[in-house]
């Protein structure tokens, strides 16, 4: 019973070790993973502080509230309050406007074909004239509405 000795060893000799190879590579991936997570953790986002006004859900209209609506329509006229006026008549309306007004706003819109060149032409009239409060309207609205 020369060779029925039981254990770790064989006729060859004693087993010699391994290194495997599958486990060495988990853990070089959890370590790339872990290095990809903290780099990204490191950026700063750079942003602008903005305060958004808040909607105000069924508000009444005010009756003090004098916001001239200036609409573009696909003509290259304008509606000064659903008043069909010629586009070279916006600049001396919105100075007779501001000079009236102590709070002055104007809210630009146009018809579903009007021009974008046109808008913002009205626009810049907008911003000659000194008014400081302007909104654009972004839905559709009918033709002197």
């Amino acid at each position: 019973m020369a060779g029925s000795s039981g254990g770790s060893h064989s006729l060859d000799g004693p087993k010699k070790a391994r290194i495997e190879i599958i486990p060495l590579i988990d853990v070089i991936f959890f370590l790339l993973a872990t290095f990809v997570l903290f780099t990204l953790s490191l950026n700063k986002i750079q942003s602008l502080p903005i305060d958004l006004p808040a909607a105000k859900a069924n508000a009444a209209p005010n009756p003090e509230d004098d916001t001239v609506i200036l609409q573009v329509s696909e003509a290259g006229s304008a509606y000064w309050n659903r008043e069909l006026i010629p586009f070279s008549e916006i600049a001396p309306r919105l100075q007779n406007y501001k000079a009236t007004s102590p709070n002055p706003h104007v809210l630009i819109t146009g018809d579903d074909r009007a021009k974008v060149g046109a808008t913002i032409k009205a626009f810049d009239e907008v911003r000659k004239s000194g008014i400081k409060q302007v909104s654009i309207e972004t839905i559709y609205r009918a033709s002197g509405r």
